[in-house]
């Protein structure tokens, strides 16, 4: 056994809203400006935050999330990707404490001290100056055992201001204040129905991340920061470091790679980093697509279609003809498709969103009604009680959904089956999900390749024997 330094820090907020994805978002990227390989990190099962994490850095994010995955494969996930780094930033979520239960299980405190990471927390300060260090000594008292080593103060409104709470917070609990960010006019990455706006979607998201940047080397002492997380304990490695992130990516007896299409687009953008390289880990070569845009669909063996949002995209989808009917006769020859969320919306009939009508796929036999509130979500488990593809019975899947969409069952004939049952969350109806219809699976549900190992070496098998039956006749 020996050690290793991987210099870390924990951003962490009392709520969501709290500024921490302002501070990460400036932090990353001014480390990376400065020359730092900065590998970013997001606590929870969020892509959008991910998405802006990974655009700051120039490098991918990866979700760390202890509801989805064991105390093992986050600690190997971590330090996997950490050892190629000069620092790394773990954006927390919501409020430092929370998590599924009154005991804060799968919180960003708990995160913090599986992976022995010291937390700076991001103080909301609008509207409040001595009262500010209350909070900070809560969470001091709440949980002796979390290093919190440093604090930054947000939405301040002058030096007046800043100098009232700076010295309050350090007078009472001893915690340095790092800086504060100023109360900002307008919001360099704006709020959009279902939150943040993707970076994707953002017609100028590097000269916002440029603007986080400048602000944060001008407020925050980055300095300080940075020896805070090089200050981080020594990691003692032993039978985690080393080993395959993917040990179950079982190669199969085949000489041929099967070819997987990836919608990837301004409709289709939610894809872990991972379940992309665990399909290639199993065999498979990727190849990227883009469904508002490609004239059709090439040969492939199976298809991932995974979340985004369709609805803002309706019309340029809904118009792309080739790649509609490309995809529909694909799907009655057989093709394996593997659709989540808003994949799912897109082999529907209709789509419908703010009183429009929007033809998509057509390949199964249900619209898709988007509403203005929540339909699922939250963390989700479905349990496979019915014959499919993808997922032997009995497995109990573990993942999230968030869709403000319900299904609407049009076509009873081209329908499907719904192959699962919910344990947790709200699936197609609080009761079922999991569409099976010839050799797709669509689910709400988004799941994570590390805790599902045996979803990629599945879907390259499917792949394969799909590839196999054409040189059989079969097909």
């Amino acid at each position: 056994m020996f050690q290793q330094k991987f210099p870390r820090l924990v951003i962490a907020g009392l709520k969501g809203g709290a500024g921490k994805t302002v501070a990460a978002l400036g932090l990353v990227r001014a480390w990376q400006k400065e020359g730092l390989k900065v590998v970013p990190f997001k606590k929870g099962p969020d892509y959008i935050d991910a998405g802006w994490l990974s655009q700051a850095a120039k490098s991918p994010c990866y979700n760390l999330d202890p509801f989805l995955m064991s105390g093992e494969i986050i600690r190997k996930s971590f330090v996997f990707r950490a050892k190629k780094a000069d620092i790394s930033v773990i954006e927390g979520n919501r409020g430092l404490f929370d998590g599924v239960d009154e005991s804060g299980s799968s919180s960003t405190a708990e995160l913090a001290k599986l992976i022995d990471a010291p937390v700076i927390l991001v103080l909301d300060c609008s509207k409040t100056t001595r009262t500010a260090a209350v909070p900070v000594l809560g969470c001091q008292r709440l949980d002796p055992e979390l290093r919190i080593e440093g604090v930054i103060l947000n939405h301040i409104g002058g030096l007046r201001h800043e100098t009232i709470v700076r010295r309050s917070v350090e007078k009472y609990t001893g915690i340095p204040v790092l800086g504060a960010l100023p109360r900002m006019k307008d919001d360099p990455i704006p709020m959009r129905h279902l939150g943040v706006t993707p970076w994707e979607e953002h017609p100028e998201a590097a000269k916002a991340l440029d603007k986080l940047g400048l602000i944060v080397q001008k407020s925050l002492d980055t300095h300080a920061l940075a020896k805070i997380a090089n200050q981080s304990k020594k990691w003692k490695l032993s039978h985690i470091d080393g080993l395959e992130l993917f040990p179950g990516a079982e190669k199969f007896p085949s000489s041929y790679r099967p070819l997987i299409g990836v919608l990837r687009d301004g409709a289709f953008q939610f894809y872990y980093p991972e379940n992309l390289e665990a399909l290639e880990k199993a065999g498979a070569k990727l190849i990227f697509l883009d469904s508002l845009e490609s004239a059709g669909l090439p040969k492939l063996d199976a298809l991932y279609i995974g979340g985004g949002f369709p609805e803002t995209q309706a019309a340029r989808l809904s118009a792309n003809d080739d790649m509609k009917k490309d995809l529909y006769h694909a799907i009655y020859r057989g093709l394996p498709v593997y659709a989540e969320c808003g994949g799912l919306m897109y082999l529907g009939r209709q789509l419908v969103w703010q009183g429009k009508i929007y033809p998509m796929a057509g390949a199964i036999g249900w619209d898709f009604v988007v509403g203005e509130k929540p339909v699922g979500h939250g963390y989700s488990a479905l349990e496979v009680i019915s014959q499919n593809p993808f997922y032997s019975i009995g497995t109990i899947i573990r993942g999230h959904e968030f869709h403000y969409s319900r299904p609407v069952l049009v076509d009873k004939g081209n329908s499907g089956k719904l192959s699962c049952s919910v344990v947790r969350g709200y699936g197609f109806d609080g009761k079922h999900e999991g569409i099976v219809f010839k050799n797709v699976f669509g689910t709400y549900t988004h799941i994570h390749a590390l805790e599902h190992p045996e979803w990629a070496t599945r879907l390259v098998k499917i792949a394969i024997e799909y590839r196999a039956s054409f040189t059989t006749g079969q097909k």
